[in-house]
């Protein structure tokens, strides 16, 4: 990966929270890129999650969300849940930091797929788990998750073609026990991941967001702020992994 932490820009896991009191469009409102959901072809519901943000406020990165709202309620099963998120990241050369204190490395397609894994795994509680043991089994899958997005090229991913835009583009593809995960290039700028269960990746498509708005009036609740601006930490680095000042 082309940072030297866990995301240049970008954040992990959402943290659980209350809904932010501004509208839930506002972060994304901010952004100076493009966003990305499933194409016109998917008809289903469509809502927002959070965006991420420098320290400066500036946006990096966002996810819309597609069919049902994922939930870590016990009574239900990940096999009942279809869904499907897109994460859009905001293609970003080495920068220094807000504070002038660090440098933030460049954002590339291994950015979105560590934001993909481990959105995947912030909405995924296995059955039959103790809550006490979560924690630890969501940490330790986080790590492999930031390992497998180091490592695009690796026997953990597969090759899966979709159109963005109504032009094919190669992703990075994987499949696990709880869900699929992918990532590529657009060509506005940004970089694409998805995750999602339920839902095959097979036959989406994603274009370009033309009305955010429009995903405003259904907005995931309960386990992560919603619309929020969230703070960013650090990516996955290409050859190692260093914390970075910010």
């Amino acid at each position: 990966m082309e940072t030297t932490s866990r995301v240049a820009g970008e954040s992990g896991p959402a943290t659980p929270g209350l809904p932010d009191e501004r509208r839930a469009v506002d972060g994304f409102l901010m952004a100076a890129f493009p966003w990305y959901g499933l194409d016109e072809a998917f008809t289903g519901p469509r809502w927002l999650l959070q965006v991420g943000a420098a320290a400066d406020g500036t946006v990096e990165h966002g996810s819309t969300g597609h069919g049902e709202e994922p939930s870590l309620r016990n009574e239900t099963s990940p096999e009942e849940q279809r869904f499907a998120v897109v994460v859009t990241v905001a293609s970003r050369p080495v920068r220094r930091s807000a504070d002038g204190t660090g440098v933030l490395e460049a954002t590339s397609v291994s950015t979105a797929a560590w934001l993909a894994g481990s959105g995947l795994l912030s909405c995924t509680w296995p059955l039959e788990m103790e809550r006490g043991l979560r924690q630890d089994w969501l940490d330790q899958q986080t790590g492999v998750a930031w390992e497998l997005a180091d490592a695009l090229d690796g026997p953990g991913w597969s090759a899966l073609s979709l159109p963005v835009d109504g032009v094919p583009t190669d992703f990075h593809y994987r499949e696990s026990e709880y869900g699929w995960v992918l990532a590529g290039a657009a060509q506005e700028g940004v970089h694409i991941g998805a995750y999602g269960r339920g839902m095959s990746a097979y036959g989406l498509g994603f274009s370009v967001v033309k009305d955010i708005t429009a995903y405003e009036h259904r907005t995931l609740s309960g386990d992560r702020s919603v619309g929020s601006v969230e703070p960013v930490t650090a990516e996955p680095a290409e050859s190692s992994v260093e914390p970075v000042e910010d």
